[in-house]
């Protein structure tokens, strides 16, 4: 997984730099086919907003959140990432066992 993390008005410091690494660790977690990461992280009058992009293969996932604090909106954010992924790694899933069961034959059919 490639992380890529940039900052407008803010200097991306190592400590904030590792968390969000934790905290993305645990979308890769549920989904391991993840390949690009780019996280931006803005201040704007006191408010604190982070934007991400997640690529997977064949689908790309985007999410962002304010907070008045930082690491809440960093909190926030890899929420959302977790819960589309997971809702992306179920759709998946489902596919390949609705194909299971009996299916009638045409002519076995009742008149």
């Amino acid at each position: 997984m490639n992380l890529t993390i940039s900052g407008h008005h803010l200097d991306v410091t190592p400590a904030i730099r590792g968390y969000v690494a934790d905290k993305l660790d645990r979308v890769k977690r549920h989904f391991d086919h993840v390949i690009n990461v780019s996280v931006i992280m803005q201040v704007e009058k006191l408010v604190h907003r982070v934007e991400a992009n997640l690529h997977v293969k064949g689908h790309d996932f985007h999410a962002h959140s304010e907070d008045g604090n930082m690491y809440a909106a960093i909190d926030l954010l890899a929420d959302k990432l977790d819960r589309q992924i997971v809702r992306h790694k179920e759709k998946t899933s489902d596919v390949h066992q609705e194909g299971g069961g009996l299916k009638h034959r045409p002519s076995e059919t009742p008149a």
